[in-house]
């Protein structure tokens, strides 16, 4: 897995008039987990999308060094097309393939991507990450809508891609057990 490294200094996050954190410190080296906890509106999503590139910080700065795998509510993924033939479209621009029926697809390949549950369709988006061989993680909400034992297993995919040598952010509501990971409760940097 090529370097990889997290670094967020001095964030502030602000969302029409009202800042949501500010003066957040984050370092995630190779191997670090972290989850990112916190009521509705506190900024989890917001700081999921910043790290990534999607949204400025309000203040501070993020360097990333390795590329970027970003798991959210948005998957793209093309919902009139068979999962399949959606996820093999990512294969081919990504160079890389999840194993689909470790993550309980392969039943589900000729299936369109806008007929599946919550969990399936988080699953499916797991898929992408995992194809992407990214090093550096950002998942939010990855456990919305899946069963205990869905949830169990993308608790090992995370603890196996840190334990590689990959980073992983989760900003989660549902309690995930990261072994060594550390806590981020955005209550403590509000503004």
């Amino acid at each position: 897995m090529e370097p990889a490294q997290l670094t967020a200094s001095n964030l502030a996050c602000r969302r029409g008039e009202r800042v949501l954190f500010a003066r957040l410190d984050l370092t995630l080296a190779a191997g670090e987990a972290c989850q990112v906890t916190g009521p509705n509106g506190t900024g989890k999503s917001s700081l999921i999308r910043i790290l990534a590139g999607l949204l400025r910080p309000f203040a501070g700065t993020v360097a990333v060094e390795g590329a970027v795998a970003l798991l959210d509510e948005r998957p793209a993924i093309d919902e009139h097309l068979p999962l399949g033939r959606a996820l093999a479209l990512w294969q081919r621009l990504d160079g890389g393939a999840a194993d689909m029926a470790g993550l309980g697809l392969a039943d589900l390949v000729e299936v369109p991507f806008a007929y599946l549950s919550t969990g399936q369709r988080k699953r499916a988006a797991l898929a992408r990450v995992l194809g992407q061989r990214a090093p550096v993680w950002l998942l939010d909400e990855p456990l919305n809508g899946l069963d205990s034992a869905a949830v169990a297993m993308v608790e090992t995919i995370i603890a196996d891609h840190c334990a590689q040598g990959g980073i992983a952010v989760v900003a989660s509501h549902q309690p995930i057990t990261l072994p060594g990971s550390r806590a981020l409760a955005l209550a403590d940097y509000a503004a």
